[in-house]
């Protein structure tokens, strides 16, 4: 079992940026993928962004392509997301979560079995 801890959330003006971090125990880190989610109230948790293993391989939501960058550092078993240009729209809570299986990297909510207790970013306009 792994526990992660997400910190960094707040609240930020259109155009501004953020960093969000997820620390990981537990559990082998490095043998996982990792990603971050978020809900908006009322809305279902959607994916935002996910790293393979190694950090080779990245994958990102449309909606945040060429805004938000997620990166992994392995030997601090930490992974984070840089998230910049933010718009109103952004405002959810970030959640980090990691991958049930050590199969190719997934963005499906329901192939990850652990999760933050999330992190609450707010865009104003």
């Amino acid at each position: 079992q792994v526990q992660l801890e997400e910190s960094g959330g707040g609240l930020v003006q259109a155009g501004g940026s953020l960093r969000l971090s997820c620390a990981a125990s537990g559990r082998t880190f490095s043998s996982y993928s990792m990603a971050w989610f978020r809900q908006a109230p009322g809305k279902e948790r959607e994916f935002v962004a996910a790293i393979s293993q190694s950090g080779r391989n990245t994958y990102y939501a449309d909606s945040v392509k060429g805004r938000f960058t997620i990166s992994r550092d392995n030997a601090r078993n930490t992974v984070t997301l840089q998230m910049s240009s933010l718009k109103p729209e952004d405002t959810a809570v970030y959640y980090c979560a990691q991958q049930r299986g050590v199969g190719i990297i997934s963005t499906r909510t329901s192939d990850f079995g652990s999760w933050g207790q999330g992190t609450q970013v707010t865009v104003s306009s």
